[in-house]
């Protein structure tokens, strides 16, 4: 091999070995100082480095945050989520739902936010019902990783690949005659279309799914602690709620609106003008103008609140339009020994003049306060559920008036008047991106058929409409995601331009045998699943892709099949926490440990693997 690629093999190791020695470590930094390392030794040019950062795959994860973002601003995908396991009765019934719903969402919305939406709903049904959550949220994020290989914008992974397919056409096209690819092979580096890994995806997570169903669900752990765990957290508030003229509940009874079996709340009674319903029928009607008198934690109140027309009666100039509603949420603040308000009443402290704030409950010494909320006189300790403004947190944190102030997570208001438009942005995206995969190039001009196009023009039309602000949209950006995906492309780059790849590829095929293209989709398939489990999918992908493309022309056999096993190989990780995100996103709240991601993964990533392997070579035959 030559000096180049002694130095790519190098430093890729070293990469690997730091992401393994440093488990909290920054992989986008690890993968950025890769990158630096092989540019500054001259293996590759500054504008072959700097070529990931405009990779369109890169783009296109970065504008996908953004629509997902939107479906969460707008509250679509907090109903998919209410409407999903609000009547579930026992955890068979809720895991079966989660595994239709999870698979068709994480199929057409990245998988990281499905997943961060998901995870406080299961917990909450799992306080309501008694179940663990160690129970539900390793088969969560199973089912989104499975669910995200049925198409082509369901994961990054898959998005990489198909960036990376782009740019090897590229590359090939400026090569000398003499070396390019045959036109074949040059045809078997053309685009993904949206359900094509599906063919094979979908099968997987069709037998991942019923895995989980039917035997998954034995292995996983019951941490019967967790449950006390979730009740010990509760600090709960009386807080009134105003219903509004707009409210999708006038005219239903409280069964039929289901506040009847809110998760952790309860309601106690109802104000109607001069009239006191309690104890609060099943059958009782709900009014405009009603005043509903609940008790629960602030994690349900929050739950409450999201839904439209239903409002915290915390004063009488409490933004009610959807787009003021916005700039709101719920903080909790306790009162300090030195505060000024100790001594007054709620009413008189004249919270809106001197915080921007409204008081929304009172809670004191462990207990709830059954008075009504302006005539409670205040004292140190007390615990303060507020409307705030979105700055209220860091403008008063280090306030003498109080000992401690927090946001309430997942509390800010919903754009729920422009939920539809955001369904509808999504729909149109999927539409556009089936469409440019069914009609091809020619017939539509170049811009119409980037997939990173499409994408940023919905994610920008996300904002134009205001599904979401635009400081909420570059919040949302996973910056780590796309430097470690950029850098990670730039070192698969240098691989294959110093020709380590090839020379790795050559060594794998005389290993192997040049008549054995089924073992050599299997080794690359094995590899992929093992770097995976290691380290991270998309950077997983991007490093050997070049290793799969120099098999099959080393070997004489189509691409197709190898860079599709390695795009699949990549995604489907269940064996340990740091192989995929989600994994790693329920492991604190599901208190899980590395062993109970090997009991339970295991025989998911065998029958996957089986599965993969059986279908790819009939989709994409080896030969050219």
């Amino acid at each position: 091999m030559s000096p180049d690629a002694w130095i790519s093999i190098l430093i890729t190791v070293a990469v690997f070995a730091g992401l393994q020695m440093r488990r909290g470590g920054a992989a986008d930094l690890l993968f950025l100082g890769g990158l630096i390392g092989v540019t500054l030794l001259g293996v590759i040019t500054p504008a072959e480095a700097l070529s990931g950062f405009a990779n369109p795959a890169v783009l296109m994860i970065g504008a996908l945050f953004v629509v997902a973002a939107g479906l969460r601003s707008t509250g679509v995908l907090d109903w998919l989520g209410n409407r999903l396991l609000g009547t579930a009765r026992t955890a068979n019934a809720a895991m079966l739902r989660l595994g239709i719903a999870v698979l068709g969402i994480s199929a057409f919305i990245n998988n990281t936010p499905v997943v961060a939406m998901f995870v406080p709903v299961v917990l909450d049904w799992c306080r309501k019902r008694g179940v663990s959550p160690s129970r539900m949220l390793i088969p969560l994020s199973y089912l989104a990783i499975m669910g995200g290989t049925c198409t082509l914008i369901g994961t990054s992974t898959n998005i990489v690949v198909n960036g990376m397919l782009q740019k090897e056409r590229q590359t090939d096209a400026r090569r000398p005659a003499d070396r390019q690819y045959t036109p074949a092979f040059r045809l078997a580096l053309d685009d993904m279309t949206l359900f094509e890994i599906g063919q094979v995806g979908l099968p997987c997570a069709l037998v991942g799914g019923l895995y989980l169903v039917l035997f998954g669900r034995r292995l996983l752990p019951n941490r019967t602690e967790l449950i006390e765990r979730l009740d010990e957290q509760r600090r709960e508030y009386l807080v009134e709620i105003l219903v509004q003229p707009e409210c999708r509940l006038i005219g239903k009874t409280i069964e039929e609106a289901g506040l009847r079996h809110l998760r952790g709340l309860f309601l106690i009674e109802i104000n109607r003008e001069d009239d006191i319903i309690t104890p609060v029928a099943p059958s009782d009607v709900i009014y405009a103008g009603d005043r509903l008198i609940f008790t629960g934690v602030v994690t349900t109140i929050v739950d409450l609140v999201k839904i439209p027309g239903l409002v915290p009666a915390a004063d009488m100039t409490y933004e009610i339009q959807p787009g003021a509603r916005r700039q709101r949420h719920l903080s909790e603040a306790v009162v300090s020994s030195s505060s000024p308000l100790i001594g007054t009443t709620v009413r008189a402290a004249n919270f809106r003049q001197l915080y921007n704030a409204a008081v929304v409950a009172v809670h004191r010494n462990g207990a709830r306060l059954p008075n009504k909320v302006g005539d409670v006189v205040l004292k140190a300790g007390d615990t303060l559920l507020l409307q705030t403004r979105t700055e209220f947190a860091d403008r008063f944190r280090h306030s003498r008036h109080f000992y401690l102030v927090a946001s309430v997570e997942g509390s800010m208001g919903r754009r729920n008047d422009r939920a539809w438009l955001a369904v509808a942005l999504v729909v149109i995206l999927v539409a556009w991106l089936a469409a440019t995969s069914w009609i091809g190039r020619g017939v539509l001009p170049d811009g119409m058929t980037s997939p990173a196009v499409a994408a940023l023009a919905i994610a920008a039309l996300m904002i134009v409409f205001r599904c979401l602000p635009v400081a909420a949209a570059r919040s949302v950006i996973d910056l780590q995601v796309l430097v470690t995906i950029a850098a990670a492309l730039g070192l698969g780059r240098a691989l294959e331009a110093s020709g380590a790849a090839e020379t790795i590829a050559k060594l794998l095929v005389d290993g192997v045998g040049q008549g054995h293209p089924y073992v050599l989709l299997a080794v690359l398939y094995l590899l992929a699943v093992i770097f995976t489990e290691l380290i991270t999918n998309v950077a997983v992908a991007a490093m050997l892709f070049p290793l799969a493309v120099a098999t099959a022309a080393v070997s004489g056999l189509s691409p197709r099949p190898f860079v599709m096993a390695i795009a699949l190989a990549a995604s489907l990780s269940f064996i340990t926490p740091v192989g995929y995100q989600t994994n790693l996103m329920v492991m604190g709240p599901g208190r899980y440990r590395p062993r109970d991601y090997l009991r339970v993964g295991w025989p998911l990533a065998v029958l996957v693997a089986i599965t993969a392997l059986a279908l790819i070579p009939r989709i994409w035959p080896f030969e050219l």
